[in-house]
């Protein structure tokens, strides 16, 4: 492990711990050379699928991505970081563990979908204004009447 300061290659390990989120090993690490003291994070590395966008491109799974994407929509609002955390890594798990090399980037939006929708109401509007790139108000109108009302929503598997 190089230092992050000078670069030197030898480094010691301090100290060996669990990560909070139990899927990780914590390292606390000193420099031979230049004594700085630094973290790093062990943690196994996933196969995770392709995601193919609505254009036939082909992007790697990203779970930072879907967070960004995520704590975009629920800025200013009471959902809690943990929840979306929670949410991504349980995403990448679901898809690491798939035999599936290919992911439609359509079933990635409509899970964000569901879950902003039973975390916050306002939250999934403006997800869904971004994801399902309304052709006019009228269109962003009919989603939140329909919200307002508590009625099935096109998509959820209602009938």
């Amino acid at each position: 492990m190089r230092c992050p300061v000078c670069k030197h290659s030898e480094t010691s390990v301090l100290e060996s711990r669990v990560a909070p989120q139990g899927d990780a090993i914590r390292r606390r690490r000193v420099c031979d050379a230049c004594n700085h003291r630094f973290t790093t994070y062990e943690r196994i590395e996933l196969q995770l699928p392709a995601v193919v966008k609505k254009d036939g491109q082909r992007q790697p799974y990203s779970t930072d991505k879907l967070l960004a994407g995520i704590f975009k929509a629920v800025h200013r609002r009471p959902v809690s970081s943990d929840a979306v955390y929670d949410f991504g890594r349980a995403m990448e798990l679901k898809y690491a563990e798939s035999a599936d090399r290919e992911v439609a980037s359509s079933v990635l939006g409509d899970a964000v979908m569901q879950f902003l929708r039973d975390n916050d109401l306002v939250a999934y509007v403006r997800f869904a204004s971004v994801y399902k790139d309304f052709s006019d108000i009228h269109a962003l109108l009919d989603e939140v009447q329909t919200l307002a009302a508590g009625g099935a929503h096109p998509g959820d598997g209602a009938p």
